[in-house]
């Protein structure tokens, strides 16, 4: 696969990278599957889509907290609580958040509680972040107007 950078340079978007192979980028080809799903009936598909997913991943991100604090190294709980939010992420392709799973799941397969609580605070972060551009990214569409101002480059 190829680089390729989801930008819409009509509104000046840049920040919410797309990145097929080498760097990881904020999100994945998921979510351009998810804005492709837009059209005249639902045009703001997308928003829509991304707004849940916000709601149910600050949900799941609260369940782990309180599983980080109620069941000391149950790492198998913690691990559960971590794939439902891996599933989430996985709708919208939150490539970033992702990649910190995998992080997660070794530090619980090691029986490793602080490199579990280290990996967590970056999925938090990484979920803060995005959640920022992506709410940055909308904003700027919905200035831009009708979706013909916008268009994302051929891949």
């Amino acid at each position: 696969m190829q680089d390729a950078n989801l930008r819409y340079p009509e509104i000046g978007i840049s920040e919410v990278s797309l990145t097929f192979g080498g760097k990881i980028g904020y999100l994945d080809e998921q979510f351009c599957q998810v804005e492709d799903l837009q059209d005249e009936a639902s045009p703001n598909f997308a928003e829509e889509v991304v707004t849940l997913f916000f709601k149910d991943s600050a949900r799941l991100m609260s369940n782990i907290e309180l599983a980080l604090e109620k069941y000391p190294k149950d790492f198998n709980r913690w691990d559960a609580y971590m794939q439902q939010l891996k599933g989430s992420c996985s709708s919208i392709g939150a490539s970033r958040m992702k990649c910190e799973f995998m992080s997660f799941r070794d530090y619980c397969g090691q029986g490793n509680v602080e490199g579990c609580m280290r990996s967590f605070q970056k999925v938090k972060r990484e979920h803060t972040v995005l959640r920022q551009k992506l709410e940055t990214y909308f904003q700027l569409l919905r200035q831009a107007g009708p979706a013909g101002a916008a268009t994302r480059p051929v891949m």
